[in-house]
């Protein structure tokens, strides 16, 4: 037993893994020294709103509010978990995208560019098509399909300029993060799309299912009632699965990869680098462009369409839940439902105690930081593994050394000498 689980921690996946939950750890253990910085040095907050704080910090999305007594009740909350599942979806897409990427050697920073020509194209597709001409469930297919081609065409972009011009695909896709935080913005401003039945509501769009569209439930409301949970996150894990098949089991994954470890190898092997190069930041592109997609077809949420301000956080937030996979597709689903755990978490802290849900935001920051530092922190579990076995070896070799102390390869020799010996005589 011993050795199968030195055989598992020697395993360079083990040892990432590892890492990516130092990071949680670290993470979380920060954010709760901060509720204790904040809440000692703080008139307003009591050692009970402070020990409060940590506790929703670490288990927020467990949280069922507070009983007759006014104390904090925990346990399972239906309500949180579904909308924790339910902001996990375009997480785990914007994740996705990042992790193909890199696996191509290339840096997806134009998630949320991508993310926004995903939820244009599907937001003006699901409420530009009469439902009383073509059914709202195909409406639905046609905006799902269109938000995702939208991502990959956006995404193709800093992916030809990146093989054909050699232009950092870094710098690329900031430029078109921008261009397509205008481009939305004035093509929204210029349709018919904006609330204007609501007043209040003029800077939004219209929710999906003003036209009658909007993603299935698939019983997933009977399971998780009061919340905003629908068929978005089946899809998304559905997604994730299918990305790790094509990465892993596929003569195309292959080339992908083969692309990002050495280009100009995989060339001189017959592979089109180029290619592969905007095939991956499509692909990259059409997981962003469907995440915001799922997200805005769920017709529970809004757009706000003056977005030239700023770029939306999913699509940068894609990029530590694909740094604590560690680029897996698979791994990318629990760390989107993670980070989406997290933010669950400070709209608790923020109900429920005077603490703000910014606290959460630094918890992120931190692991954020960690997590493109995981690979010091897997160097440094490696280390200190080499270090052991050095010395065991060390103890080994001195232990070998005492006189009179036969070694593992001298009692053969002797053995076999006398044998000869016997025969001689």
């Amino acid at each position: 037993m011993k050795e199968r689980l030195t055989t598992l921690y020697n395993k360079d996946g083990t040892r990432t893994v590892l890492a990516s939950i130092l990071s949680i750890i670290i993470g979380m253990a920060v954010g709760s020294i901060i509720v204790l910085i904040v809440g000692f040095t703080s008139s307003s907050l009591s050692g009970r709103s402070t020990w409060e704080g940590i506790r929703l910090v670490l288990f927020g999305i467990l949280s069922t509010g507070r009983d007759a007594a006014g104390n904090l009740s925990f346990g399972f909350n239906p309500t949180s978990i579904g909308n924790m599942l339910f902001r996990a979806t375009p997480l785990i897409m914007t994740g996705l995208s990042v992790a193909v990427a890199y696996k191509t050697g290339l840096f997806n920073i134009g998630a949320p560019g991508q993310y926004l020509m995903g939820t244009m194209a599907s937001l003006m597709l699901a409420l530009g098509i009469p439902t009383d001409v073509v059914p709202a469930g195909l409406v639905w297919v046609i905006a799902f399909v269109g938000g995702a081609a939208a991502g990959a065409i956006w995404g193709a972009i800093p992916g030809f300029v990146k093989a054909y011009l050699n232009i950092n695909e870094v710098l690329a896709s900031i430029m078109t993060n921008w261009i397509a935080a205008n481009a939305v913005t004035w093509a929204f401003d210029v349709s018919n799309f904006k609330n204007i039945v609501e007043s209040t509501k003029s800077g939004y769009i219209y929710k999906t299912t003003f036209n009658g569209v909007e993603t299935a439930k698939l019983g997933l409301d009977q399971i998780f009632p009061g919340s905003q949970v629908n068929g978005g996150i089946i899809i998304a894990v559905v997604i994730a699965v299918l990305m790790y098949i094509l990465m892993t089991k596929t003569t195309l994954g292959y080339q992908l990869k083969a692309c990002g470890s050495n280009r100009n190898a995989a060339r001189y092997a017959g592979i089109k680098d180029k290619r592969n190069i905007v095939l991956s930041m499509a692909i990259a592109g059409a997981l962003s462009g469907a995440g915001a997609a799922l997200y805005y077809l769920s017709g529970n949420t809004e757009f706000f369409w003056q977005t030239y301000q700023s770029l939306p956080d999913t699509g940068f937030n894609g990029i530590p839940v694909a740094l604590l996979a560690a680029n897996n597709p698979i791994g990318v689903i629990f760390t989107g439902i993670f980070m989406s755990m997290l933010d669950i978490a400070g709209v608790q802290l923020t109900a429920l105690t005077p603490f703000n849900e910014y606290i959460t935001d630094v918890i992120i920051a931190t692991i954020v930081y960690l997590s493109a530092f995981s690979l010091v922190i897997k160097m440094l579990i490696s280390g200190g593994r080499k270090r052991r076995k050095a010395k065991a070896a060390k103890a080994e070799a001195a232990q070998a050394a005492e006189p009179g102390t036969p070694t593992g390869t001298d009692a053969p020799a002797e053995g076999a000498g006398a044998e000869k010996g016997g025969e001689a005589e």
